[in-house]
């Protein structure tokens, strides 16, 4: 996979490959969306219609500074407001570790979004096997920097899971790739062999229907 095009960009790396997925002039809804740094992306250089919903007010602030269109308020809840397949995509980038209900939510997002993608940290990674091997603390990592009393994230995913996953609740897994970049980087590479030991994300694009 070829991110060329994206070698002057600021975004993360992670962001790129996202954004190389979607299609000029789609309608596109960002989850969990930041600072809203691919939406701007997107609006700027694919002129897509875009909206993000954001917990974090401050965040919110920052995306309606660079003119992007951004609701405050729990994903889980906004959600359930559009009509049927209101969007061509449906991002959902590294916060699917965070979600109480994740099936819940994904059954969402398929219902509101003809395509969705899904990014998250791969628990599998050799680093965290091996971090807690040899000390047998949780994990830290670049890409989970936090205790296990203080962090945001609810869930440990892999990507193996979440294959079995995509088999389980019944949607499609359209196209995957994994990554290994550091959290922020914005320069990775895509990695093939062994992903689920290698790749400290896995990005994922789903649809409707049975795997």
């Amino acid at each position: 996979m070829s991110t060329d095009r994206f070698k002057d960009n600021k975004m993360r790396f992670d962001l790129q490959i996202i954004a190389s997925w979607i299609e000029p002039g789609s309608k596109v809804l960002d989850l969990g969306c930041g600072e809203g740094d691919l939406l701007k992306f997107l609006k700027e250089n694919k002129r897509v219609i875009g909206t993000g919903i954001v917990r974090v007010e401050s965040k919110v602030a920052q995306c309606i500074e660079k003119g992007l269109s951004v609701l405050h308020g729990d994903i889980n809840e906004e959600v359930l407001d559009y009509p049927d397949n209101m969007f061509d995509y449906i991002i959902l980038s590294l916060t699917l570790q965070q979600v109480y209900e994740p099936a819940k939510l994904i059954r969402s997002l398929l219902r509101i979004g003809k395509k969705g993608i899904v990014s998250f940290p791969n628990f599998s990674h050799w680093s965290i096997r091996l971090q807690l091997l040899l000390t047998g603390y949780a994990p830290i990592t670049k890409q989970l920097p936090y205790e296990w009393y203080n962090t945001p994230n609810i869930r440990v995913i892999t990507i193996k899971d979440f294959r079995r996953f995509s088999k389980e609740i019944g949607f499609n897994i359209l196209k995957e790739v994994a990554i290994n970049t550091n959290n922020h980087d914005k320069e990775g590479s895509v990695i093939r062999f062994l992903p689920n030991l290698r790749a400290t994300y896995g990005i994922f694009l789903i649809g409707k229907g049975e795997s």
